[in-house]
């Protein structure tokens, strides 16, 4: 295994069956190479990103997500704008650089109203990067949000492959649409994240190497990889978790094939294991997400069940992530951290 490791890192290649391969291995060297890859081009600076979830409202109904339309048990919520600026206000006090606006496909906010917002941000906080969590736009829609000031924008594809998408999504919404989104918002100059979930329901391990090669052929700036975990208010309640192993091990291997990535060590890693933020930097993941929320609205973005830090105020999660992120020898850096081409 050792010498296909090798040959990844060389080639940032492989072909589909070495790929499944070194998917399936229990071998230490894979995260070794992918750290030390990290390293060489991050240093040993894990970049905060501070989450804002501002609404919950989505007119999806995917089917393994907490807060699809089809679920009738959640609070729905929205934030004001003052809200979210009160979070940006917070957050910068407490040294991030960077702000993530993530919710639902919520119609209520349109491009004039997210328009305005961004430029408050800007203009309160010019140092700072402002990434976009907020799923399928139009083309005219994505230019007018990076007019304004947006910087970067992550949309997980969720599955590159078309008919493992059928299984997740209701027929209205399209695969092609999803990938033509993040070729769009590359086109625009945003920094583009994609990505997906580890053990979603039907995911195979041909289905991954699908991702891994629409990955290689997008060239994101981001990648985000989690674990899938069940919500009870989904038609996926019972399916199992994603594996940590797995998913430690897609981590590795992206560091390997795209090396200059900006890879989260995902809350969902963190939820189906205690230390599973700090596995995810020792296989190379360089990004931490600590939420910014208001503890309220939290408890009402639940994606998920058992999601962590739900009852934590900004300042907790800031200082919980320092003193994780120092205790495996890494440092928290007070930059926007953008990636590295």
């Amino acid at each position: 295994m050792k010498e296909l490791i090798d040959k990844l890192e060389a080639l940032q290649n492989l072909s589909r069956e070495e790929f499944a391969q070194v998917l399936l291995c229990d071998n230490e060297y894979l995260f070794e190479r992918a750290r030390i890859k990290a390293v060489e081009i991050y240093g040993k600076n894990i970049y905060l990103r501070g989450l804002i979830e501002f609404t919950n409202y989505c007119k999806n109904n995917c089917f393994y997500c907490g807060i699809r339309a089809g679920n009738k048990k959640i609070e729905r919520y929205r934030l004001t704008r003052e809200q979210i600026l009160e979070c940006c206000k917070n957050g910068y006090a407490l040294g991030f650089r960077t702000f993530v606006l993530q919710g639902g496909e919520d119609p209520h906010f349109t491009d004039e109203i997210l328009c305005n917002i961004i430029k408050e941000i800007k203009k309160s906080y010019p140092d700072c990067a402002i990434t976009l969590s907020i799923g399928e736009r139009g083309y005219e829609s994505y230019e007018l949000l990076r007019k304004a000031g947006a910087d970067r924008y992550l949309l997980r594809h969720e599955t590159a492959n078309n008919e493992h998408y059928r299984t997740l999504h209701p027929e209205k919404m399209s695969p092609d649409n999803r990938k033509n989104c993040l070729r769009n918002l590359k086109k625009l100059g945003y920094q583009t994240g994609c990505g997906f979930m580890v053990g979603s329901p039907y995911q195979t391990t041909e289905h991954i190497i699908d991702d891994l090669m629409f990955i290689k052929e997008l060239k994101p700036h981001m990648v985000g990889i989690g674990p899938f975990i069940p919500h009870s208010g989904t038609p996926y309640k019972n399916e199992k978790s994603g594996n940590m192993r797995s998913t430690l091990n897609i981590i590795a291997i992206l560091r390997l094939i795209q090396p200059n990535l900006l890879i989260p060590a995902t809350t969902a890693l963190g939820t189906i294991d205690e230390q599973g933020r700090e596995l995810g930097i020792l296989a190379g993941a360089n990004v931490v997400m600590p939420n910014l929320s208001p503890v309220d609205a939290r408890k009402k973005y639940m994606l998920y069940d058992n999601k962590i830090c739900t009852g934590e105020e900004a300042a907790e999660c800031a200082f919980c992530m320092h003193n994780r992120v120092k205790k495996i020898g890494y440092k928290i850096a007070v930059t926007r951290g953008d990636c590295h081409v």
